[in-house]
């Protein structure tokens, strides 16, 4: 991997991580106005740390240690930088396991956007399946059938974990589900700081699993995943201090995530099949589907100045 293709795949995971993690600079905001001044520097100080080296840190590492046993845990996070020709083999016989975990989990995540999540309507057709949220299990569920078919034809661990990315939807889905539901009552009086930090603690995780996940469609590289990843995590927590407010009136900032997240994993789903996908690919997309949904919110932000006038 030459310099270039380096630089930019971190600033593809950085951008990829930013985005991705909107909500949660919000839902942090919201609830770190409601907290103490000891409690808010706490969680901004060692929340970081959990963020970045705990979570962001430990979590691809695992994955790929997890996937690839026989590498063992200093292997796993040295690998892609190896030139031994036994462990470019090991990696190269485990990536379509990982891969199609990845995607299948990135692609129900896409598809619970479209058809179940509240948004601001960027684009016609996301107004059309909004009104269709019945259908997203009825999709979901044909399409892992679909990918599970193939995948047995191929290697029996690629079934199995095309499931299993379809279970840690659900399963954290449901943890994501229950921890918003719990914003509103921790606004309220007499809700311990402790509390609000143990919150938001859950909820930066549940969040930053889908970082963590997406960045396995730009590089299998654990060092530069927790360098891309990290530096998003820190610019995110910059925002939730500094810019939040900034962040809301990008009002179509989120829809640029989860069309990026649709991507990467259609390219994660078509590698583990064997398609040769360039590396360059994911960062650029990433880019392009950002900027175009970033330059849609300035537009929608001048005509709603306009109006005011």
């Amino acid at each position: 991997m030459d310099w270039l293709l380096i630089a930019l795949t971190i600033t593809g995971l950085t951008v990829f991580e930013i985005v991705s993690s909107v909500d949660n600079a919000i839902i942090n905001a919201d609830v770190l106005a409601t907290m103490g001044e000891k409690a808010r520097r706490w969680f901004l100080l060692w929340g970081m740390f959990i963020a970045v080296f705990v979570v962001r840190g430990l979590l691809p590492w695992l994955i790929v240690w997890a996937t690839t046993p026989s590498l063992g845990p200093i292997g796993a996070l040295l690998a892609t930088f190896s030139n031994d020709p036994a462990v470019i083999a090991a990696i190269e016989e485990s990536a379509p396991v990982l891969l199609i975990f990845g995607g299948t989990f990135l692609i129900f995540l896409f598809l619970h956007w479209l058809f179940v999540e509240e948004k601001a309507c960027g684009l016609r057709s996301e107004v059309f399946f909004s009104r269709q949220a019945v259908w997203f299990y009825a999709v979901a569920s044909i399409l892992l059938a679909a990918i599970v078919w193939f995948a047995l034809r191929v290697n029996v661990m690629m079934g199995f974990s095309a499931v299993l990315g379809s279970t840690a939807f659900f399963i954290i889905h449901g943890f994501r589900q229950n921890a918003e539901a719990q914003e509103a009552r921790l606004r309220q009086p007499g809700v311990s700081d402790l509390s609000k930090i143990a919150y938001l603690e859950v909820l930066d995780a549940t969040f930053s699993i889908d970082g963590v996940i997406g960045a396995f469609a730009f590089t299998l590289s654990v060092p530069l995943i927790l360098i891309g990843n990290g530096v998003g995590a820190v610019v995110v927590r910059e925002l939730t201090v500094r810019g939040v407010d900034r962040i809301r009136s990008y009002c179509y900032l989120k829809n640029g995530a989860v069309y990026s997240i649709l991507v990467l994993g259609t390219i994660m789903l078509a590698n583990s099949f064997g398609f040769h996908i360039p590396a360059w690919l994911s960062p650029v997309a990433t880019f392009a589907i950002v900027g175009y949904f970033l330059y849609r919110s300035v537009q929608e932000q001048r005509r709603g100045a306009v109006g005011a006038v």
